[in-house]
């Protein structure tokens, strides 16, 4: 190269090489024009975008602010009603002429309906016509435009004023001269032209630095020259039969002769990858990306051994970087067993790494730890576990370990079994190596009388096996001990070794992370399955109104949030509930018992399903407050809920839905729909209402509510498996239970990712001979004949033993209803598990119960209704209230079972 550059010419200064250079004859110095005129074109792009775009930005920002100031002074107190006053403009100029000070506007105009303006800012055009369009305003719309108006050419928007009933009553107007917007735009422009102006000085002294350092790099030469010396490299690295490799300083394999390709089986496209993408094995990847020098350092590649020799190419003012050459070395050979053995040995640790722990079961990841030992290390291993650990407890130090794994190259190896609890001797090595903490190794087992001690029997079979080495290595995680794993040897005549103990412990290392997480996890996973099967129903409440089965079945990655409820109500009706709390674990396990409770709660009130779901919705936005000001745990948000009353004098069903998945509805006849049920927000977001929908369902109809773990998981969505649930319930039996099990059949995964909830209730109707309903003047006299018409109606039942309590709280309550609650007054007797009387009346006070005092004429009515009934209580209707007092038959239990 050098003796090229100097037959060019005689010898220059720095100086003049550089301006020679770039001056246009060298490649630096075409590169260098090139890019100054690409800067150029750029930055004169840039600085015309940019003071376009500063002026569009200003007139959008009056646009948007003008409509702000407008909306802002109809909305604001007082503006509505001085519209009404007997001088407006005395209101509104002062108004008008403040906020428009205070926002940076250059007006703001209120009007009336017909554009006469009540303030501007010249007084002289107060009560004129307005310049703009007010059309649009006027039907409740905003205008915004850009017009010549009074103060000459400007943005402004128009708003309207509305009343309370949505009437427009004015307009307000409030706009921007354009004067300002492009003052604002033109006092941007010189820190434009000013940005530009440095952005081209930096960019061109860029270049300059570019262009210096490429005429460095080429020395000057020409494309010419640089060709020449290009085919002169080139004919001599390809003729060569030794590989030559050269790294840049940021491991990219720069170049690669064809021998480096042949010896290393290199892609065709391996110049300019990373050296770690190219499929070499691991200590040469290591060598080539850590530029050492290396002598003649022999690496296994595939079949060929290669003595690598490499060397920095920075040592002498070069780029960073590292230069390899390979040479095969085949008299080698003898040593590549041991460098096998070594890649194997890493080949299994970083196996142990992927393939222990992949799931969290203790039984599982001590398979996998057995499994991946042999026949790689040994030809039998076994696995022991304190007992505690199998179940997720903290481990303790005993002499009993469990048998938790074997694996082997065969299966009639006399070692434990799997399941057996082993209680160690203290010389077993087992032992030696739990109180130690360290490995013990016995090289040869029938000269070990410690390890005999152990089982004499079963000691002598295993050595009459083959059986003859043993390495035992505790199972440590952190300070814990879990166990102890043990290797033992038959088919190799030599006992294990030194280093064979130290890749055992590191084995046994890694491993004892995986199981104590499983360990770990295994507890966790208890507790909240105990604590979530303790919060949910047991047992389903004695009621009539509806024959119900139900299924919950825990995910199997974790316990969730999902419960369910059927509750009891009042006039025989019944409610179920079925929700999800978003989450797996103790958290939403708890969280979902709490929203159970208060379900129970509010439900005693005897609400609407939607007012009951907005007062849960309530307290999941407290529960939520509360979490974040503690900082402990996450907040709710997420759960959802699903609230059904069942009235089997009706047939309706009243349904409401926070989130929740919609209903499903089998009819008599085998025909599967999923009603319209209008869905909520999920419970603690609040600011929506909840809606109500009434569902008429015949007698024998099935009522299908679940969770959304039945219908959606991570490989299909909600619509897939709504569509798969019709298919299920359509095949179905007639019988709740059999509608749970074909369900559960043909819908469940193997292993679930979430939990299901599913409740299936067919309805049952109340017969209307078990229904007796009176309608009641509102007159004292009336009571008499409401006595004798209950009278007569439980001798036809055949309940003349209630007769006399029954006319006493129904004369108490029919007096209260004619005395306090309005007009309409209506009596109704139900004949179910229990007599319920109930009163109709049109007012919406409550009664209370409270004890009467020796002088009180009043007052013992409720107490007398509340000693002889089991239970009494007040709902609300629309049209008013219902008060209702329930009996037992007679030899019935309190619960109502006869």
């Amino acid at each position: 190269m050098r003796a090229h550059r100097d037959a060019a010419g005689p010898p220059r200064g720095p100086g003049a090489g550089v301006r020679s250079a770039l001056g246009g004859r060298s490649v630096a110095g075409q590169v260098f024009v090139l890019q100054v005129v690409i800067v150029l074109l750029l930055v004169m792009a840039a600085v015309a975008a940019l003071v376009l775009q500063s002026r569009h930005d200003s007139t959008q920002e009056a646009r948007n602010r003008s409509v702000a100031v407008a909306e802002a002074f109809a909305e604001a107190p007082g503006t509505r009603e001085a519209l009404k006053a007997p001088n407006p403009s005395a209101v509104l100029q002062p108004r008008a002429e403040a906020a428009r000070k205070a926002t940076g506007v250059d007006f703001i105009v209120v009007m009336n309906t017909d554009g006469i303006r009540y303030s501007h800012p010249k007084p002289n055009r107060i009560g004129k016509k307005f310049v703009g369009t007010i059309g649009p305003a006027l039907a409740g719309g905003v205008v915004t435009e850009q017009i010549t108006g009074t103060i000459g050419p400007l943005v402004q928007a128009v708003v309207p004023i509305k009343d309370p009933d949505g009437k427009v009553v004015g307009l307000v107007s409030a706009g921007v001269t354009l004067d300002n917007v492009g003052g604002a735009a033109n006092r941007q422009l010189p820190l434009l032209l000013g940005a530009a102006a440095a952005a081209l000085a930096l960019a061109l002294a860029g270049t300059a630095l570019v262009s210096r350092r490429l005429l460095r790099q080429t020395h000057g030469l020409g494309p010419h020259e640089m060709t020449r010396m290009y085919e002169h490299h080139d004919a001599v690295l390809h003729a060569v039969r030794e590989g030559v490799l050269i790294v840049g300083g940021e491991g990219l394999l720069l170049l690669a002769n064809d021998e480096a390709h042949r010896l290393l089986d290199l892609p065709a496209d391996a110049e300019g990858r990373h050296v770690l993408k190219l499929g070499l094995t691991p200590d040469m990847t290591a060598l080539l990306t850590s530029g050492r020098v290396a002598t003649d350092e022999v690496h296994l590649v595939k079949d060929r051994l290669l003595a690598v020799n490499q060397r920095s190419t920075d040592s002498q003012g070069g780029p960073p970087g590292s230069v390899a050459t390979l040479r095969d070395s085949t008299e080698l050979r003898a040593l590549s067993g041991r460098a096998e053995t070594a890649r194997e040995r890493l080949n299994m640790l970083y196996d142990a790494g992927v393939a222990i722990g992949t799931s969290l079961d203790v039984t599982r990841t001590a398979e996998e730890l057995a499994e991946l030992a042999v026949p790689r290390f040994a030809d039998f291993a076994t696995v022991d576990l304190f007992d505690a650990v199998l179940s997720g407890g903290q481990p303790e130090m005993t002499g009993s370990v469990v048998r938790a794994a074997v694996s082997g190259i065969r299966k009639d190896a006399p070692l434990y079994p799997v399941g057996q609890l082993i209680t160690l001797v203290g010389t077993s090595p087992q032992a030696r190596s739990l109180d130690s903490g360290r490995p013990v190794v016995e090289p040869r087992l029938g000269r070990a009388p410690g390890w005999r001690a152990q089982d004499l029997e079963r000691s002598a079979q295993v050595v009459a096996y083959g059986i003859h080495s043993l390495i035992a290595v505790p199972l440590r995680a952190g300070s814990q001990v879990l166990g102890v794993v043990s290797f033992w040897r038959s088919e190799k005549d030599e006992p294990f070794d030194t280093d064979e103990l130290a890749l055992a412990e590191e084995l046994v290392t890694r491993a004892a992370v995986s199981i104590d997480n499983a360990r770990r996890y295994t507890r966790e996973h208890n507790m909240a399955v105990t604590l979530q099967r303790s919060l949910l129903p047991r047992s389903l409440p004695g009621q009539n109104a509806l024959e119900i089965a139900y299924r919950y079945l825990p995910a199997q990655e974790g316990v969730g949030g999902d419960w369910f409820d059927v509750l009891p109500l009042s006039g025989a009706r019944v409610a179920l509930v079925v929700g999800d709390v978003v989450g797996h674990g103790l958290l939403a396990a708890a969280t979902m018992g709490r929203l159970r409770t208060a379900v129970h709660n509010f439900s005693a009130l005897d609400l609407p399903p939607d007012e009951l779901l907005a007062l849960l919705d309530e307290l999941v936005a407290r529960i939520d407050q509360d979490e974040t000001v503690d900082g402990g745990t996450a907040p709710v948000t997420g759960a959802t809920c699903l609230y059904a009353i069942y009235d089997p004098v009706s047939r309706l069903c009243t349904v409401a839905r926070a989130g929740h998945p919609p209903p499903a509805v089998i009819r008599p006849d085998g025909s599967v729909d999923f009603p319209e049920v209008p869905v909520g927000p999920p419970l603690g977001l609040g600011g929506l209402p909840f809606e109500t929908v009434d569902l008429e369902l015949e007698e024998g109809s099935r009522l299908v509510l679940y969770t959304d773990g039945l219908v959606e998981d991570r490989e299909r969505d909600i619509d897939v498996g709504l569509d798969l649930l019709r298919g299920a319930l359509e095949r179905a039996g007639q019988s709740p239970e059999d509608t749970c099990r074909a369900v559960l059949d043909s819908r469940l995964p193997a292993r679930p990712s979430d939990d299901v909830a599913l409740i299936v209730a067919r309805t049952r109707a109340l017969p209307a001979d078990r229904v007796a309903e009176w309608r009641v003047p509102s007159e004292p006299a009336a009571v008499g004949e409401v006595r004798s018409l209950v009278t007569r109606q439980l001798a036809r039942w055949g309940l003349d033993d209630l007769s006399f309590t029954t006319e006493l709280i129904l004369s108490e309550l029919v007096t209260n209803a004619i005395r306090y609650g309005g007009d309409s007054v209506q009596v109704r007797v139900l004949f179910d598990r229990g007599l319920v009387c109930e009163v109709f009346d049109s007012s919406s006070t409550s009664p209370h119960l409270r004890h009467a005092a020796m002088t009180d004429e009043g007052g013992r009515g409720l107490f007398l209704v509340a000693q002889l009934s089991e239970r009494w209580g007040t709902r609300y209707t629309p049209a008013g209230k219902v008060i209702w007092a329930e009996q037992p038959l007679p030899g019935a239990s309190p619960s109502g079972h006869p």
